[in-house]
């Protein structure tokens, strides 16, 4: 397979047969032998340290040993921080060796392309069982009709709040309108209850907060085209001039320096009074409810309910985070990570996982938008529909490697960074209109 040459890989990471699978693993496991291909045979999986813990843990106990038992494969599960990922991609493929599948996030798949091993059997088969795969996941996971990876969930985000602190200033329900949430979160803050969210450089709450929040305003990257670049528009200037009241007005200001977790612990902490992020704070909370308490000295998970991003004059929208699995094309244990993926894949064993999610993130196929895991707790069904509503990172063109780029050089996060440390409206985006046009020439 084609290899991404050393230059270029730099510049961008700086910046029907699953079924018959199944039945298979029933056999495997009633007759205690594993399949032949798979003896001895180990397969290295990296992925992110999951903000759901219980997940880690189940992955590298149970299911690690379910693995050994049902396939014969040695499953090496390794977690690091998510925002070391992309660091531990780019040395891999310069090496040549490391780990045989890498997890990647949104639409990091598209800058890795002519370095990963063709997925396309697995994936197809996948998704035929399973009442096929959102478009969100497919559109990141293929390249001229073939898959570069096997997507495995869809993360995204909600706006978590307290909802006792709104209904102190008189709001039954979470603002719909960017006004609203202006008016509601200003009068929080003079209460020492700002709205927490970063602008920092990291992967997930960073992104998917400032793209819905451009494209609720009308803005855009590119034209549908995928080639003009259209960013410099009065929508994209009117969206920044209302960020930074916004900043400056109603949310905590440090929070130019937060990464994924900083936002987490404020909240627990009482520190603000919403964010947007994963289920992950109730989770927690709900967790260990007697160390996440209110003022009141309840616990905090019984205050914590979630809504979504509110909407502008463009209208409303969220950023989902496609997760896809990318067998790696320097990996010699290419067919082994593929059948490793079909069986962590098939309905019972990806169950027990998703179930440990406890809707935190969503199903990559659909038949996962009925499992009962929604049925639990209605304060997290808002998760199960981000998949279907999402727009992705480089609307209105294609979710392609140079919208991966833009978005891994944090370019529409810097566009408003920049207005909020003083750098007028029309000047921080023209500034992020060429940098995105240097990308996109």
């Amino acid at each position: 397979m084609a290899r991404i040459t050393r230059r270029k890989l730099l510049k961008l990471s700086a910046t029907g047969a699953v079924a018959a699978q199944t039945s298979g693993l029933a056999a495997i496991l009633a007759s205690g032998q594993p399949p032949a291909f798979a003896q001895g045979t180990t397969v290295h999986w990296l992925r992110w340290a999951d903000f759901v813990p219980a997940s880690d843990v189940l992955l590298k106990g149970q299911i690690t040993q379910e693995c050994q038992k049902a396939t014969g494969i040695t499953l090496k599960v390794e977690t690091i921080n998510a925002n070391d990922l992309q660091a531990r991609i780019t040395s891999a493929i310069q090496s040549g060796t490391g780990p045989d599948i890498i997890m990647a996030i949104g639409n990091w798949p598209q800058l890795y392309a002519e370095s990963l091993a063709d997925a396309s059997d697995v994936a197809e088969d996948i998704g035929q069982d399973q009442g096929g795969y959102y478009e969100v996941s497919k559109l990141v996971a293929t390249v001229g009709g073939g898959w570069i990876g096997v997507p495995f969930t869809v993360g995204g985000n909600q706006i978590a709040y307290r909802k006792s602190w709104f209904d102190e200033i008189e709001l039954k329900a979470f603002p719909d309108t960017w006004d609203g949430l202006l008016d509601a979160c200003k009068k929080l803050k003079a209460k020492g209850r700002p709205l927490g969210q970063t602008a920092g450089h990291t992967f997930g709450d960073a992104p998917l907060w400032w793209y819905p929040y451009l494209w609720s305003w009308g803005g855009k990257e590119v034209e549908a085209d995928g080639k003009t670049v259209a960013l410099n528009s009065k929508e994209a200037i009117e969206s920044v001039k209302f960020a930074v009241g916004l900043w400056h007005d109603a949310c905590d200001e440090g929070g130019l320096a937060w990464d994924d977790t900083n936002n987490n612990r404020a909240f627990l902490s009482g520190s603000i009074c919403a964010t947007n992020n994963g289920a992950s704070i109730y989770i927690e909370a709900k967790r260990k409810p007697d160390t996440y308490l209110t003022e009141k000295g309840e616990p905090m998970w019984k205050d914590i309910l979630h809504a979504r991003i509110p909407k502008g004059p463009g209208g409303q929208f969220n950023l989902p985070n496609p997760f896809t699995d990318m067998i790696m094309g320097y990996s010699k244990n290419k067919k082994a990570a593929g059948d490793f993926l079909r069986w962590v894949h098939s309905k019972p064993v990806f169950a027990e996982w998703f179930a440990s999610q406890q809707g935190y993130s969503d199903g990559a196929t659909r038949m996962w938008e009925k499992d009962k895991v929604w049925d639990a707790d209605p304060v997290l069904l808002p998760f199960r529909d981000i998949p279907p509503f999402g727009r992705l990172a480089g609307y209105a063109g294609p979710p392609n490697r140079k919208a991966a780029e833009v978005v891994t050089k944090y370019i529409v996060t810097d566009l408003y960074a920049k207005a909020i440390q003083g750098v007028p409206a029309e000047a921080a985006v023209k500034w992020a209109h060429d940098e995105i046009a240097k990308v996109y020439v």
